[in-house]
């Protein structure tokens, strides 16, 4: 694993995964693997639980993984990849909330009335996660989840030495990623995805 992706959910994750890739660090985990993994969901379970998890073997197909659930065990990550770079996707506060309130939130909450097993046990997983742990269960708190996210933020950076920490809004562009992974700027603009419409798109029943 080289690179980490520490950033929450609806902070650029997908659009980060398919930059990595174009940039050769691929392949890139992100929670939609689990649709195509499913058993996936019993690692995560585990991990959730405290229980010990082979990150090395689980991870031994992928150069680097971003958005939830890799962002919540950052710690435990970092003590298996020492030498992997961490890369915080941030955006304006107000604005990530507006966005995961209209997408991540809705689709958890409501994950229990799909008609396909898979997806419900995805759902669970992902809502003891992040609406039941990253956010205390107090997910319609907008206050709540602000301070979340800002306290999470500034723990990544007191956590990881800046050598390998970037800092990384998606509105700044190829230039500060490619110079802090110390590659080649593409061609092509950078990918901007999964907005709201696509997230649903993304999210089988």
């Amino acid at each position: 694993m080289e690179i980490i992706g520490a950033g929450f959910g609806r902070t650029g994750t997908n659009s980060l995964k398919i930059a990595l890739e174009r940039l050769g660090f691929g392949p890139c985990y992100h929670m939609f693997e689990l649709a195509q993994n499913p058993s996936h969901i019993d690692f995560w379970n585990l991990a959730i639980d405290g229980k010990p998890v082979n990150w090395k073997e689980f991870f031994h197909a992928y150069d680097s993984a971003v958005d939830w659930p890799t962002a919540a065990f950052l710690p435990e990550l970092l003590g298996e990849y020492p030498e992997a770079k961490v890369i915080l996707t941030v955006r304006e506060p107000e604005e990530w909330y507006r966005s995961i309130k209209n997408t991540v939130f809705i689709g958890l909450s409501n994950g229990h009335k799909s008609q396909n097993p898979a997806t419900q046990q995805r759902m669970a997983m992902g809502k003891r996660l992040i609406l039941d742990g990253v956010f205390s269960g107090k997910y319609k708190d907008e206050q709540h989840c602000l301070n979340v996210y800002k306290n999470h933020v500034e723990d990544i950076k007191k956590l990881v030495p800046p050598e390998r920490l970037l800092s990384y809004n998606l509105s700044q562009g190829w230039d500060p990623l490619c110079k802090f992974l110390d590659v080649k700027v593409p061609d092509q603009s950078l990918p901007h995805t999964n907005t709201r419409a696509d997230f649903f798109k993304n999210m089988p029943g």
